[in-house]
């Protein structure tokens, strides 16, 4: 008889979509296919923690979380993990390009049947001065977007502010400012620009259940639009753009797609996020595509 396989199911309690009911269906829904130690996050940089130890432990490191404990997991998890990505988030973006359900009790018993069977792919990510990212990372204002966002605090239950929030603060940074926002960064070969998204080669986001790109659909490597300026009452129709997937192709904004490598260096140190993540201001940065670097389960 086949060994069962074994994974460590690693929890966000406090993402937005995560309740201890759901986590009960979640773990059963597993545990029909496979083995489950269930972890909870203790606070930001556990997820990374975790996926760590569980080197060589178990066949899969499997998330129940948002997008932000994904992104430590990627960055934590040893080569060759494979993971899996439960939606508990409020967009929850990964599982979702990867053609999971919605609903974390049916993806979760997609998961286990996959990691039973060995039904594994390998995708690509990006990575941003060394920091992987698995969907989009920006410079500028959505990355002060994500700022603001995250200085509201959270709810009494500790879960952060959704997307509405995030859009909300994003049109509320484009309207403050009654000046023309200027170019403040320079894209190395590319040209000059007020603010910054880089994508990698997969959706940055849904508007309810179609997926939002900066790049066609199967375009390998990174993806990028950056506004070279930002006049008075654009704040709207940029935004706009930005969720159709339009950006990259509005008037005075440069972008391209298929990129291995991207240089931006800015005039003074600026946001940085990577997946909704605030990574504090820099001076400059590096953005690489990673062709084939996570093995996730399908």
């Amino acid at each position: 008889m086949a060994a069962v396989a074994k994974a460590v199911l690693i929890v966000n309690p406090f993402s937005s979509g995560v309740t201890l009911e759901k986590l009960e269906r979640v773990e059963a829904a597993l545990r029909e296919r496979v083995e489950v130690e269930t972890e909870l996050t203790r606070g930001p940089g556990h997820a990374r923690e975790l996926a760590a130890a569980a080197a060589g432990e178990v066949d899969a490191v499997i998330l129940f979380s948002g997008d932000g404990t994904y992104n430590e997991a990627i960055n934590g998890a040893a080569p060759g993990s494979v993971l899996g990505f439960v939606p508990g988030g409020g967009a929850s973006v990964l599982p979702r390009t990867l053609g999971l359900p919605h609903d974390p009790v049916e993806a979760a018993a997609q998961l286990g049947e996959a990691l039973a069977e060995g039904r594994t792919r390998s995708i690509g990510i990006g990575r941003v001065n060394g920091r992987r990212f698995s969907f989009a990372a920006g410079i500028g204002l959505d990355a002060e977007a994500v700022r603001r966002v995250e200085a509201r605090g959270r709810s009494a239950e500790g879960r952060r502010a959704g997307n509405f929030a995030f859009v909300t603060t994003a049109i509320r940074l484009l309207a403050e400012s009654r000046l023309t926002l200027e170019p403040r960064l320079e894209l190395v070969d590319h040209g000059r620009a007020a603010f910054l998204v880089v994508t990698c080669g997969r959706p940055y986001t849904y508007a309810g259940p179609i997926p939002v790109r900066l790049a066609p659909d199967g375009v390998e490597g990174l993806a990028f639009a950056a506004p070279e300026r930002v006049r008075p009452g654009a704040a709207a129709g940029l935004v706009l753009r930005f969720l159709r997937g339009t950006l990259g192709s509005a008037p005075g904004v440069l972008s391209g797609s298929g990129l291995q490598r991207l240089e931006v260096r800015c005039d003074e140190p600026l946001p940085l996020e990577a997946d909704g993540e605030d990574l504090g201001d820099v001076a400059g940065a590096v953005f690489e595509a990673e062709p084939d670097a996570l093995t996730v389960l399908v």
